[in-house]
């Protein structure tokens, strides 16, 4: 598929009806899991990558990553680890 076409996709599947409905996930995972689950998610929305940017990235709303980034965030918060994600940041800036 092009590009455009995977945007029309997903495009068409976040448009349907339902979409936006708010839904409770009660998970238990592992600190180290979220630790990688946050790395994951700030990485696939901060991709330099043109080839990684196309799609999906391109369809979704600015508010909406930004939920996503917010997610990852207090994930985060909830398992104790904001201290130690903003110091292994450091060291990957190094």
């Amino acid at each position: 598929m092009t590009t455009s076409e995977v945007a029309k996709v997903y495009d068409t599947v976040l448009s349907i009806p339902g979409m936006n409905e708010a839904v409770k996930i009660d998970v238990k995972v592992n600190r180290k899991t979220v630790l990688l689950l946050n790395s994951v998610i700030e990485r696939g929305l901060t991709a330099k990558d043109a080839e990684q940017s196309q799609g999906l990235l391109e369809v979704i709303p600015k508010e909406t990553i930004d939920e996503i980034k917010a997610f990852g965030e207090e994930c985060l918060n909830k398992a104790g680890l904001k201290e130690l994600s903003e110091k292994m940041k450091g060291l990957h800036a190094k």
